[in-house]
């Protein structure tokens, strides 16, 4: 269920999941500024996503990934961009997507107009991570990652935590799936780039 105030009086209704609410970006831009303490998300179709804030479990893991990536930025000397889970992207389907982790390499990141690095960089990022938690089901994320390759990311994880798998999506390839792999690699996107899983799963 989803609480939306009602003005002047300051009452509450409940919006049932089953019951879509469509906004604008504009509108989107608003909400996510005064909701600062939940991941919005809105589909192509317009249809907003509240997600709460998340667990520590899943808080503990985005910042284990986050962490690996700036080191390997700041060690490699890669140019580009690297973004945690807070930041919002415009894709090109007008959706409005915020990744647990992402990256956009320096020559994609500077051919951005100022307009298009607004408030929500208008980009699809070249490498994204969705972390799965308790309270996602595992076809809304895959659905996810295939918006993502379908809009120009390179490299996509999807990461289910409790059942230590990985799925792997990549444009014009089969999905790859690991149980329990002991380490992913940043392949030609993030050249160089290794995940220790242990750090992951431990």
């Amino acid at each position: 269920m989803v609480q939306i105030p009602v003005n002047p009086e300051n009452l509450w209704i409940e919006l049932p999941k089953a019951i879509a609410l469509h906004v604008t970006p504009e509108q989107f831009a608003a909400l996510a500024a005064a909701n600062r303490n939940l991941r919005l998300e809105r589909t192509a179709k317009g249809e907003l996503i509240v997600n709460p804030p998340t667990v520590w479990e899943t808080g503990k893991l985005n910042a284990t990934i986050s962490g690996e990536l700036y080191l390997w930025w700041r060690n490699a000397g890669e140019p580009g961009k690297g973004f945690d889970s807070s930041t919002a992207f415009v894709l090109p389907n007008d959706a409005i997507r915020s990744p647990y982790v992402s990256w956009v390499s320096q020559e994609r990141w500077q051919v951005l107009t100022p307009e298009q690095k607004g408030t929500f960089a208008n980009i699809c990022p070249d490498f994204v991570v969705e972390l799965r938690s308790s309270s996602d089901t595992l076809k809304t994320l895959q659905e996810k990652m295939h918006e993502y390759i379908d809009n120009g990311a390179k490299l996509g994880w999807l990461i289910d935590p409790q059942q230590r798998r990985v799925e792997i999506y990549r444009p014009i390839s089969v999905v790859e799936v690991f149980e329990n792999p002991a380490e992913l690699l940043g392949e030609g996107v993030l050249r160089g780039s290794v995940l220790d899983l242990s750090r992951v799963w431990g």
